[in-house]
């Protein structure tokens, strides 16, 4: 599917911010983290030079994915019910049908699975088509409303299902066409999420949204770069757990030792480097006492920790292996690094207030520089 066939213009809206962050540069995080990126191929290329079309192409994604499942039938569930019917069917319910004397009308109470399709996911799928209409053009909101017509005339509700996540299903092979349309889904529900903090152009930002940002920033760059690099070169690991280097230990250190958890890893598989990056949703530098400001030391005493503790002589790549504390800003840049016991620390920035195709731009600088110039594959 072409993008320039799926995207139609909308009307220029004014820049929304939340913190300092245009709502657009939001989207543009929000589909490095998708399962959706990895999947829409060469679409990904424009619509990253124009995130305010992000929205576009995800519901243009998901309407075409529904209207290929309602053409070859929607996937079915076992729901579990309970009904007081003429024939048994499943198991009958005895303390119910004797204590309603139900027998004596020719009824029994049942439980019993029964085919549907009004299961989760496809609830799921259309509550986002539901959701979708407020971030697009008129023409894609309609088709969305249509479709989502279509789901509740089949007998989908539309209540959405609490606790649901598309990131937790498991698609087998009769049912793997779903993978992408619930794909869609997931992203059409964080696209709307900024829009539903505030209704101001310019919003605060609470803790929980803080947190919220941290997460996505985190994951946004790592979905970034698994699949910018080319991966016959490149490996590109997130959440990784290092061991700590335990020589000797009491006997209920395990249940309190806290874990040591990495947000990303790469490795090149060419030259044999490795970069960790720790990913920071807050300032690079802050006050210090007896200087104007200084980089935070927690940040720099944890990372000397991950660089330290992955180290194995049997394996020549760890005893080099750079570090980098990676932060978003909007008015500042700031790229150092320092050398410590043979491990190269970088403290850089990336400017979120940017376009996105400056900040995709950062973004692969700040891996080639850390891999000291050597290419870094194909985007």
């Amino acid at each position: 599917m072409s993008t320039s066939a799926a995207i139609q213009s909308t009307p220029e809206l004014p820049i929304r911010l939340i913190g300092k962050i245009p709502v657009r540069n939001l989207w543009l995080l929000m589909l490095y983290a998708s399962d959706l990126y990895r999947q829409i191929g060469t679409a990904k290329i424009a619509v990253e030079d124009n995130p305010e079309e992000i929205a576009d192409l995800v519901a243009e994604i998901l309407c075409h994915q529904v209207e290929r499942r309602l053409m070859r039938n929607l996937s079915y569930g076992y729901q579990h019910k309970v009904a007081v019917i003429g024939r048994v069917r499943g198991r009958i319910d005895t303390l119910y049908t004797e204590r309603h004397r139900l027998m004596d009308k020719g009824k029994v109470c049942c439980r019993f699975e029964e085919l549907t399709v009004d299961t989760p996911r496809n609830r799921y799928v259309r509550a986002a088509l539901e959701k979708l209409p407020q971030l697009v053009n008129n023409n894609l909101g309609h088709r969305c409303r249509t479709l989502a017509i279509s789901l509740e005339r089949l007998g989908v509700r539309k209540e959405k299902p609490i606790g649901y996540s598309g990131k937790s299903e498991r698609f087998g092979r009769h049912d793997a066409e779903d993978q992408k349309m619930v794909a869609a889904a997931d992203l059409a529900f964080s696209l709307a999420l900024p829009t539903e903090f505030s209704g101001q152009h310019h919003l605060a930002l609470p803790d929980k949204n803080k947190e919220w940002l941290r997460k996505l920033f985190e994951k946004g760059i790592a979905g970034f770069y698994a699949v910018a690099l080319e991966k016959s070169e490149w490996r590109v690991l997130a959440g990784k757990q290092f061991n700590w280097q335990i020589v000797a230990k009491t006997a209920g250190i395990d249940s309190i030792l806290p874990s040591m958890k990495t947000d990303i890893i790469i490795d090149n598989k060419n030259t044999g480097d490795r970069l960790v990056i720790d990913t920071k949703f807050n300032a690079v530098t802050t006050s210090g006492w007896h200087r104007e400001e200084t980089l935070r030391s927690g940040y720099i005493y944890q990372m000397y920790t991950y660089l330290r503790s992955q180290e194995d002589d049997s394996d020549p790549t760890s005893l080099t292996t750079s570090g980098m504390l990676l932060h978003p800003s909007v008015d500042r840049e700031v790229d150092e690094s320092v050398m410590v016991q043979g491990h190269a620390i970088r403290f850089c920035t990336v400017n979120l207030g940017e376009t996105a195709t400056k900040i995709r731009e950062q973004l692969l600088r700040l891996l080639s520089d850390s891999f000291k110039g050597e290419s870094h594959g194909h985007v």
